[in-house]
Order: C-alpha cells, then sequence, then structure tokens
C-alpha cells in the first residue's frame, strides 16, 4: 500500500511504514508541508495514497465532496507521541483488511477503530 503522512506526524511514521514494505512519504518531503488539505488529498488521489492525519478536516473535505478517495487514516482525542502513533497504526494494519482500508476512512484512537466507507454524504 501507498501511504502519504500528513503533518505534524513525524517523518519516522513513514520510515515505519516503509520498513514494513509498503511505499510512505512525508508530505514534507513532496513540497506538501504548508500545502492546504484540499492540496494534500488531490495529491494522494493522483498517487493512490492512503493519508494518515491528525486533521479533523479531511474527513469533513471528503464528505464535502462525495468524493470516493483518497482513503484516510485519522488518529483523534490526543497529542501522541511517534510510539503511539505507531502503535495505532500496528493496530490499524493489523485489524483492517487492505481492501477495507483502500475504500474507507479509518478514525482511530487509543480505545477503538471506527471505520467508514467512501463515498460520505454530507450531513
Amino acid at each position: 500500500m501507498k501511504f502519504l503522512v500528513d503533518m505534524p506526524l513525524s517523518p519516522t511514521v513513514a520510515d515505519w511504514l516503509t520498513q514494513r514494505g509498503h511505499a510512505a512519504v512525508p508530505a514534507s518531503s513532496v513540497g506538501l508541508a504548508r500545502s492546504a488539505d484540499s492540496e494534500i488529498l488531490l495529491r494522494a488521489v493522483k498517487e493512490n495514497e492512503i493519508v494518515v492525519t491528525c486533521d479533523l478536516d479531511f474527513p469533513q473535505l471528503l464528505a464535502l465532496s462525495e468524493a470516493r478517495g483518497p482513503a484516510v487514516i485519522l488518529l483523534r482525542s490526543g497529542n501522541y507521541s511517534d510510539s503511539q502513533v505507531l502503535e495505532l497504526l500496528a493496530r490499524i494494519l493489523l485489524s483492517v483488511s487492505e481492501q477495507d482500508l483502500l475504500h474507507s476512512i479509518i478514525v482511530a484512537d487509543q480505545k477503538r477503530l471506527r471505520r467508514t466507507r467512501l463515498p460520505l454524504k454530507p450531513k
């Protein structure tokens, strides 16, 4: 799978994913450090990447546009250390099939994972 790791998550997240056989890049390494969320989504669609983020705006943008992608992993409810982020990602990768990851928004916190299939419908 391919991942685009959004700011402010550490580039070590991309390194960890790469060590596990995935293609992963930090947003900062592809010129998106200060880009709007919509630009990050466009890049992820173009490159068929899953966005890994802590930014709550991504699901809202996907809902408003009723987009079928990109998939998003949203880490919520906390100021996570790198090790906590990696633990959450490990849990997600073990718990959610690749097919489900590629067509969903996964919302994770320390207690639970929620999966919502794309496209989202605006409220």
